[in-house]
């Protein structure tokens, strides 16, 4: 079982964002872990939650959040971009460095894990860095819209369906993702494990076969076999944050030992 506390902290546009702190039910944490959530998701989407009670369970705590005009987050989705989520997520380090604990590993999901390697520089008290069914570079996110390019061009912005909902893309996302080349990649300096299924139908394999090409040794990688990209099966969010939490266990040792 795990403890689970609702936090608020100001986001890199000084918008209030929501989190959830799940705590281990007994005993000091072994770890603190940041999760980020896949886009246009939330902190509450099943992969994210159940990830992170798990993790909890095992005795890592977990701070999720929504982004920056998602979930229960204040501020305006359309206003932001790629480079604002890296800021959120450095605030959200921030401040579980004030007022918990610097961050052991560093979780995303999907665009969330692209920009965990984005934002992996400038939190460098992380030990570990894990993503799940993330894409090599931030801009493979425009297939999910590709039909709406034009317009966002010509109008500067246009509405698209993303799972179903409504969202506003405005043409300062597109020119912000064309700034974003995953070069640091490279240049993480820390253990990297990456996740995915060969039948992600949303990010493609070959995604996470060009962030291990990318990376540096250590790297290490886990297939998803039957997975889709959500993971919305209970068992493969459970596998997730088992083999997690075995496979950061040395890095997290080796750290307390120094």
């Amino acid at each position: 079982m795990a403890k689970r506390h609702k936090v608020e902290f100001s986001g890199g546009s000084g918008a209030r964002l929501a989190g959830i702190l799940e705590m281990p039910d007994q005993g000091a944490p072994r770890a603190y872990a940041l999760f980020a959530h896949c886009f246009t998701c939330g902190k509450d989407v099943v992969s994210a939650s159940r990830i992170a009670r798990k993790l909890a369970g095992l005795g890592i705590a977990v701070l999720r959040f929504d982004f920056t005009g998602l979930g229960a987050s204040e501020g305006d989705f359309a206003d932001t971009n790629f480079s604002s989520n890296v800021r959120d997520l450095l605030c959200a380090a921030d401040f579980l460095h004030r007022e918990h604990h610097p961050v052991d590993l560093l979780i995303g999901h999907s665009l969330g894990g692209a920009a965990v390697l984005a934002a992996a520089g400038e939190i460098e008290e992380a030990k570990a860095i894990v993503t799940i069914a993330a894409p090599a570079d931030p801009d493979h996110v425009i297939k999910q819209f590709a039909c709406s390019i034009d317009t966002i061009e010509a109008q500067g912005h246009a509405e698209v369906q993303l799972a179903g909902r409504p969202f506003t893309i405005k043409k300062h996302f597109l020119e912000d993702l064309d700034s974003h080349k995953m070069g640091y990649i490279r240049e993480l300096g820390r253990p990297l494990l990456i996740y995915h299924s060969p039948v992600d139908q949303t990010v493609s394999i070959d995604e996470a076969a060009e962030i291990y090409n990318r990376a540096m040794h250590p790297k290490s990688f886990i297939s998803l076999d039957h997975a889709d990209h959500l993971l919305t099966r209970r068992e493969d969010a459970d596998y997730v944050a088992s083999t997690l939490a075995a496979w950061a266990e040395p890095y997290l040792r080796r750290a307390e030992d120094k």
